[in-house]
């Protein structure tokens, strides 16, 4: 998994210095090449925002070079080094990605022993993510630091317009995250980030590049097939110029579509799905700025079975299409003691779901169009104190629909049918934000504030204080103490939503927390080790409940508890093996990690709860890296887990949520390094399981398939 690019020349590149403790990070956000970097150093010079394994070289191998990448740590709004870190953040590396049997996000997510990932499709063909026994909605999901969440709902947030293959990491932040990336992250955020950049081989060019040759160009395909009808096509294309600066371009795209694992009782496909996505990003790197652009579509239509199915309305064959486009533009200035780091967004999200397949006369189809635009602006200043950042942002969310808001004043048509949306509902949500970090050799002190107004419901200024504070105590050693809170408004499902079964209340309060985490992480060439404590308070939780006591006559109704505390810890070790044994070369890393969790709810009879109140009370996983022969390698991930809750079954009785273990493998074969093949496959053991009530999960399948550069 982690292999040294070697070099034929050494290379020392520093073009930033500053007398201050971070300041070799300080120049990190632009090209620096490092050769014959000892371990030790490149063990100190590790940053939290990106794995640890994958900068980790064999000490006993020269003339390397090390390509050192973003080292902003999402824990705070000042990017801050892993030595100044304050918060501990969770990443999964390009390496993990491309080791993973998965066939995207959603399905990676699941190896994050603190994400909760709930399925109700195969192949990522709708995914719910939360993390500490929170709902989908409580998780701030972001595309290179924008925030993507659709205010209409949170179920098809998970449709991203990027392939997995174009992914530099996933970084995930579990608690309150209001002070990093604003109010919605009620319960964490996951930043999902990609940059227009050549591959570790084409960086070797570039430095050539400045010797004459200026431009770098590569192309990736990939095809894939498997189980169920299982097929897709992608492509990535890169395109990257270099002189005094670096103009890059990147372009992606992909089809994929499957049959499904199912049928509905009357024969028909109920859980196929087809789609095809587009991406497009560039960055623009000089001495004096920095800017960075994407564009992305996705488009994607799936069978949902009994996905929103109630003992009241048991449909078996409801269909949804979803179409999201995605756009941003970002920059920063790197000279100057004030950094300024601008940036403007637009999101568009457009749904069509169908309670009967194709049959507009037996059910209406609902109609949605969400648009949200949004301007930020994040600073941070460094001085004789420390670092200080301050920014706003403001963001406006605007929903058209068929059924979801107030009645219109005027209808807007829906176009390609003969109907209109006649209700809607908008709101503009303003915050800023002030945070400073003390930074000192062993000791870091990160302490800000967030203010939060919206126009829903008149709302006034609220403040979300937050603190996190580090030490190290030597020896790869260093504890973690942090308070923290946040808020979440409802969304517009949560307030408007009145179909078959379901009945919101519009009327609903935002949701709050407050958090307080410990916890000590041990760091060293041989062996990685945390562990972390939290106790979460909310107020005003939202959750869809159901009084089982009525029968097929019961409802599915949102509504804001007064209060849940939870308590839990996580923890995990990583083995590797290749540095503890060198001797031998067949296990390559071992990882085991284990999440406990408790809520002390109240419990009321008859009542059961659709997301808030079912919680991962236990999650283990395992992972292992394995290097079969000098090309061929096996990796094989194990979880476990025991979900608190139940639910309804259609026959009206109730039924408690099993715990399920799942194994998965992948076997990659590197024929060269323009050609590659891999076979992976899911539920080995053929594990019969639900994430959610009614709603099976496929069991074993298989998916083989091969990638080519150019």
């Amino acid at each position: 998994m982690y292999k040294p690019v070697f070099m034929k020349r050494e290379v020392l590149v520093f073009r930033q210095f500053k007398r201050k403790g971070y300041s070799l990070f300080a120049c990190l956000g632009r090209e620096v090449i490092i050769s014959v970097l000892s371990v030790a150093t490149l063990s100190s010079a590790k940053a939290d925002s990106i794995s640890d394994e994958v900068w980790r070289v064999d000490s006993a191998r020269v003339q390397r070079e090390v390509w050192l990448d973003d080292v902003g740590v999402t824990g705070s709004r000042a990017p801050l080094a892993q030595s100044q870190a304050a918060r501990m953040v969770t990443v999964l590396s390009r390496e993990d990605i491309q080791a993973a049997p998965v066939q995207s996000v959603n399905d990676l997510l699941k190896l994050a022993v603190g994400i909760d990932v709930r399925q109700r499709g195969a192949i990522g063909a709708q995914t719910d993510i939360s993390v500490r026994g929170g709902t989908q909605e409580q998780v701030a999901i972001l595309l290179n630091g924008i925030n993507i969440c659709d205010p209409q709902t949170a179920h098809n947030v998970m449709e991203l317009p990027v392939e997995l293959s174009e992914i530099v990491r996933i970084e995930v932040l579990e608690g309150p995250a209001s002070r990093a990336y604003g109010t919605s992250s009620l319960l964490g955020a996951i930043n999902i980030v990609t940059r227009a950049q050549p591959r570790t081989d084409e960086k070797r060019q570039l430095v050539d590049a400045q010797q004459g040759r200026a431009l770098v160009a590569s192309a990736d395909v990939g095809l894939e097939g498997g189980s169920f009808g299982y097929g897709k096509a992608s492509f990535v294309a890169n395109v990257t110029s270099s002189s005094a600066s670096v103009f890059s371009h990147q372009l992606s795209g992909s089809y994929k579509r499957s049959d499904g694992f199912s049928r509905s009782q009357a024969g028909g496909l109920n859980t196929d799905f087809s789609g095809s996505k587009a991406f497009y990003q560039g960055l623009f790197d000089s001495d004096a700025v920095s800017c960075s652009w994407y564009a992305g579509i996705a488009d994607k239509g799936w069978g949902s079975s009994t996905f929103y199915a109630s003992p009241k309305w048991q449909a078996d064959d409801q269909y949804e299409h979803v179409t999201k486009v995605m756009a941003s533009v970002q920059g920063e200035n790197k000279r100057g003691a004030l950094h300024l780091r601008p940036a403007l967004y637009w999101n568009l999200h457009k749904d069509r779901y169908e309670g009967y397949r194709d049959k507009p006369e037996k059910m209406k189809f609902n109609y949605n169009l969400c648009n949200v635009y949004g301007a930020s602006l994040n600073s941070y200043l460094d001085w004789t104190l420390g670092r200080t950042a301050f920014g706003g942002e403001m963001r406006r969310e605007e929903l058209l629909s068929g059924n979801l808001g107030e009645p219109l004043a005027h209808n807007h048509h829906i176009g390609g049918t003969d109907r209109d949306y006649t209700r809607g509902i908008g709101r503009t949500n303003t915050s800023l934000h002030l945070e400073h970090n003390i930074l000192l050799k062993r000791l870091v002190v990160s302490a800000g504030v967030v203010a939060s107004k919206s126009t829903q419901s008149d709302m006034s200024w609220r403040f979300y204080p937050g603190i996190d504070v580090s030490y190290k105590l030597g020896n790869g050693v260093k504890i973690f103490a942090g308070y923290n809170s946040s808020m979440r408004l409802p969304s517009f499902t949560e307030m408007y939503y009145k179909l078959q079964g379901y009945a919101a209340d519009p009327h609903l309060k935002p949701e709050e927390m407050k958090a307080l985490d410990l916890g000590v992480k041990y760091d060293s060439e041989m062996l990685e080790s945390k562990v972390s404590f939290y106790h979460h308070q909310g107020s005003h939780l939202i959750d869809w409940i159901m009084d089982i006591s009525k029968g097929k006559q019961a409802e599915w109704k949102s509504v804001n508890f007064t209060r849940i505390n939870s308590y839990g810890f996580e923890a995990s070790v990583l083995l590797n093996a290749a540095k503890a044994f060198p001797s031998q070369r067949f296990l390559r890393s071992f990882k085991v990690a284990y999440n406990f969790m408790e809520q002390d709810k109240k419990e009321y009879e008859n009542i059961v709860s659709q997301y808030a109140l079912e919680y991962l009370k236990h999650k283990f996983t395992a992972q292992c890296d394995l290097n079969l022969s000098k090309k061929l390698d096996m990796n094989i991930y194990y979880r476990w887990q025991n979900r608190v809750g139940g639910y309804t079954t259609f026959d009206g009785s109730y039924e408690s949520y099993k715990p399920y273990g799942i194994v998965d493998a992948r076997l990659s074969w590197a024929q060269s390094s323009h050609c590659s093949f891999y076979a992976e496959a899911n539920n080995l053991l053929n594990t019969s399981y639900v994430d959610y009530g009614n709603v099976p999960q496929p069991g074993i399948s298989a998916v083989v398939g091969m990638r080519f550069k150019m």
